[in-house]
C-alpha cells in the first residue's frame, strides 16, 4: 500500500469512528453546523507553497483557523 492509499484508509477509518461517536452522543445535527469547509483555504495555501512562499501559507492558515504556529506549520508541511 502506498503513502496516499494508506492515508486515505486512515482518514476513512477516522471518519467512520467520528460518525459513530456523533450518533452515540446524538450530535449529528451539531456536527453539520460546526463543520467549516477549509478546502478553499488549503487550496490557497497549497498554491503559496508551490510558489515557494511557505511562510506566507503558514501565516494565512493561522489567520484563518486560529491554530498555533506549530500546528499550522505541521499542516502546511504536509501539503508540500
Amino acid at each position: 500500500m502506498d503513502f496516499d492509499s494508506e492515508n486515505l484508509q486512515r482518514i476513512m477509518d477516522l471518519e467512520r469512528k467520528v460518525d459513530f461517536l456523533l450518533k452515540e452522543l446524538k450530535l449529528e445535527e451539531k456536527e453539520k453546523a460546526y463543520m467549516p469547509d477549509i478546502s478553499p483555504l488549503l487550496n490557497e495555501a497549497l498554491a503559496l507553497v508551490r510558489k515557494g512562499r511557505k511562510i506566507e501559507a503558514i501565516k494565512l492558515y493561522r489567520e484563518k483557523t486560529g491554530t498555533s504556529l506549530t500546528e499550522a506549520k505541521a499542516i502546511i508541511d504536509r501539503l508540500g
